[in-house]
């Protein structure tokens, strides 16, 4: 019982550290961070089994957080509201070719990020963005600009 505790809790832990890091620092992982997390992840195995080694206490551990990550799936899927507040909300970034700084500074994205994005998308100059949006996954979604004027965002709830 005692390691389904300390996995819950460290679950619990971990999921909230990884939605304080952003969703941006997430999408992008250096090799530096990569290691981290690696370290961090048997780190978090120590605290779970503590000096429990045995194959029993491993796959409860394992059992545990894998029960509590679809719970908290099953949980977004069945609520929007608590799809918000666990994964987040897309935040547009560009408006219509104008930046939206608040937005930008919140998550914690600088122009010459935004712009290396825009370029992989293929859109050259800012002015070009009729929206840019950052995903609760951490992309960043472009929409550009038509020649009759800015797109308009339209929000379609028909089901296919």
């Amino acid at each position: 019982m005692d390691i389904i505790l300390r996995a819950s809790v460290m679950f619990f832990i971990m999921y909230f550290l990884l939605r304080l890091l952003g969703k941006r620092e997430l999408s992008q992982v250096t090799p530096f961070e990569l290691v981290l997390l690696i370290v961090m992840g048997d780190l978090v195995q120590q605290g779970i089994t503590h000096n429990d080694l045995s194959m029993t206490g491993a796959a409860l551990a394992i059992s545990t957080i894998a029960f509590w990550a679809l719970t908290l799936s099953w949980i977004t899927y069945l609520s929007p509201r608590a799809e918000r507040i666990l994964e987040g909300v897309p935040r547009v970034l560009v408006k219509d070719g104008a930046l939206i700084a608040p937005n930008m500074r919140r998550d914690r994205i600088t122009r010459a990020e935004l712009e290396i994005e825009m370029r992989l998308a293929g859109i050259a100059r800012i002015a070009e963005v009729a929206w840019a949006i950052l995903e609760p996954n951490g992309k960043i979604s472009f929409i550009a600009r038509t020649q009759d004027g800015p797109a308009r965002q339209e929000d379609d709830d028909k089901t296919v």
